[in-house]
């Protein structure tokens, strides 16, 4: 892509420019290998070189290049060509220029009177590809330094110096639109303060982020570092502020693993960069070949969870991929962050209710997948705590429609949750019988029905962190519910990641739990957010609702960790749990009833029971 001195935009390259290019490309070699039989010649023979021997040498200097050119076109034609001045340019041009140095050695070796002396065309050979590799160095080296930069353009410190920043400054320094021109780069590392990137160089560390705004003049300083701790992001970021620059971040590297680094990936600062926990997702190793060309069927679809879920399992290319959601709205979302547009037409949407029995059935009968991920569900606590009806009806009885449905299906993964450990809440009673219902299927057809159990989802609709960014755009207080109430956290990247592990390693009647760090401060999250927003923001503590937690568990207090497949991911044994259990409950009646018998659902009765049974697999 070329870009006009007198205009902006970009110009797309004329067959005239590349046929000049080419022509000058062939000029240049035909030089470099004239220029190094000369100077071979020249050399053996102590500079006394004849005219005779001149044209001699310059005669076979020819035949190399028709050699060389002949190889071009032909590697050309069938691997394609690579960016003028790379390592793989270089590659090819030195394996062309040995070809046609063998070919000149297979023609002199066998002569008894030679033209020129054996040794000319070895010297000569690595005299021309250093003049040629050299050349287009130059010209590679020209074009990056000297190209048009846009008025607005918004200098640029990159703070980090790794394989993901250089390619950001190399995407920087070759935007045609010039939306950030790179001046200076950062690192903590003194064995990288004398370094270069791409003509860039590193200016000191954090200490001297202030000293390289006012020297370069930068407006804004990215920071570009993978697997940074939350507490250099924030330190960077206050030095940054204080010096007078914006502060920016490229995402995290897990978040770039299926697609090159693009200079819209720089964004503001987000509070999940800063919540004090690192990202495991790169650790769990996941043989997506598991799921390739086979029937993939997805509840809830529409939801974080379910989402992600399709578009990861859209990477490794499904036989067929089936989203069932019952939002229309959801799943035009969705089909529009999967295909770019959003016509509603194709067969892989489906709109269905999973608390419809009959209709799932016909699903699932109709369509025959082979995996099954279960991710339909209600989920916000304090509703369900009002409404358990509604948790029987969805959680329960639609979850066990569509186990019901899913007897001949080889593989379904049950989407549960921290809190059906020790549960003492309506969500976590409901999500607790699932594992259990889902054991007892595993436990009947012998199928790998198994369930996924992980924290809470940054970001996810409904989440804590979207409710505090909510509150603070709405200059409300921030309202926390009390001072040392703790959660764990874990991205909707690892949350899905652990889906698919469990599809790979899981085995029949288990609950997986993923190993999600420490678990963070809700209080210490909610006074970050208030120190990053515009103005004041006021923490209020309300308390403790009705089936929260001051701390969630992720094993009940039966249950053992033990990680016999990775080391980041635990498999507890499940008690099954007869279905006619909840067939037998009311969601109409007395909600505290039906909330005791919940409980007494997810007793420890069954529990010790268990213990004495043999775990399925």
């Amino acid at each position: 892509m070329l870009v006009s001195p007198i205009s902006p935009g970009p110009v797309a390259p004329t067959r005239m420019n590349r046929h000049a290019r080419a022509l000058s490309l062939l000029t240049l070699d035909m030089a470099a290998w004239c220029a190094g039989f000369l100077a071979a010649a020249a050399t053996r023979y102590e500079w006394g070189l004849t005219a005779h021997t001149a044209t001699v040498a310059m005669a076979a200097a020819l035949g190399c290049v028709a050699v060389h050119t002949g190889a071009e076109r032909i590697r050309l034609a069938v691997w394609g060509r690579h960016p003028v001045g790379s390592a793989a340019e270089a590659r090819d041009l030195a394996v062309t220029g040995a070809l046609a140095v063998a070919i000149a050695l297979a023609v002199l070796l066998p002569m008894a009177v030679r033209p020129v002396p054996a040794s000319t065309p070895l010297v000569g050979g690595a005299v021309a590809f250093l003049v040629m590799t050299g050349g287009r160095a130059g010209f590679r080296f020209h074009r990056e330094r000297v190209r048009p930069v846009r008025a607005a353009a918004t200098r640029a410190l990159i703070y980090g110096v790794d394989g993901t920043s250089e390619r950001l400054v190399r995407v920087l320094l070759a935007d045609p639109a010039g939306r950030y021109r790179p001046v200076g780069l950062l690192d903590d590392d003194r064995d990288n303060r004398t370094l270069r990137l791409a003509g860039i160089r590193v200016l000191g560390g954090r200490e001297q982020v202030g000293d390289a705004v006012r020297l370069t003049g930068a407006d804004t300083v990215i920071f570009s570092m993978a697997g940074a701790q939350p507490e250099l992001m924030r330190d960077v970021r206050a030095r940054t502020l204080q010096a007078g620059a914006a502060f920016k971040v490229l995402p995290p590297v897990h978040e770039l693993l299926d697609r090159p680094v693009a200079v819209t990936d720089v964004r503001d600062m987000q509070i999940t960069d800063l919540l004090g926990r690192a990202q495991r997702v790169a650790e769990l190793m996941v043989d997506r070949n598991g799921l390739t060309g086979r029937r993939v069927l997805v509840t809830g679809a529409g939801g974080s969870i379910g989402s992600e879920l399709c578009r990861q399992i859209a990477r490794c290319e499904p036989g067929e991929l089936m989203m069932l959601d019952r939002d229309e709205s959801a799943l035009h979302a969705l089909q529009m962050s999967l295909h770019g547009r959003a016509l509603l037409d194709g067969p892989e949407l489906i709109l269905a209710d999973i608390r419809d029995r009959d209709g799932i059935a016909r699903i699932i009968a109709d369509r025959q997948p082979d995996v099954v991920f279960h991710a339909a569900a209600l989920k916000h606590l304090t509703l369900l705590q009002r409404h358990p009806g509604e948790a029987v009806k969805t959680n329960l009885r639609g979850t066990l429609n569509v186990l019901e449905a899913c007897r001949d299906v080889a593989e379904f993964v049950n989407i549960s949750t921290d809190k059906a450990a020790d549960p003492i809440s309506v969500l976590g009673y409901s999500k607790r019988i699932t594992e259990r219902l889902t054991a007892h299927y595993a436990e009947q057809f012998g199928g790998r029905h198994l369930s996924v159990r992980f924290g809470n989802v940054l970001s996810s609709r409904g989440s804590v962190l979207t409710a505090f960014e909510a509150q603070v755009r709405a200059g409300v207080p921030i309202t926390v519910t009390h001072p040392d109430v703790t959660r764990y956290f874990m991205t909707v990247q690892e949350a899905v990641q652990l889906v698919l592990q469990a599809a790979s390693i899981g085995r029949g009647g288990e609950a997986l739990v993923l190993d999600m760090g420490e678990p963070v401060r809700i209080a210490d999250v909610a006074r970050r957010l208030a120190a990053e927003a515009p103005g004041h923001s006021e923490i209020i503590f309300t308390g403790l609702r009705p089936g929260e937690k001051l701390h969630e568990d992720l094993f009940g207090a039966d249950e053992v960790d033990t990680r016999p497949l990775h080391p980041l991911i635990s498999h507890v044994p499940v008690p099954p749990l007869h279905p006619d259990e909840i067939r037998a409950l009311d969601p109409y009646g007395e909600a505290e009833e039906l909330v005791k018998r919940m409980e007494t659902l997810c007793g420890q009765q069954a529990d010790r029971l268990w213990k004495v049974l043999p775990v399925p697999r």
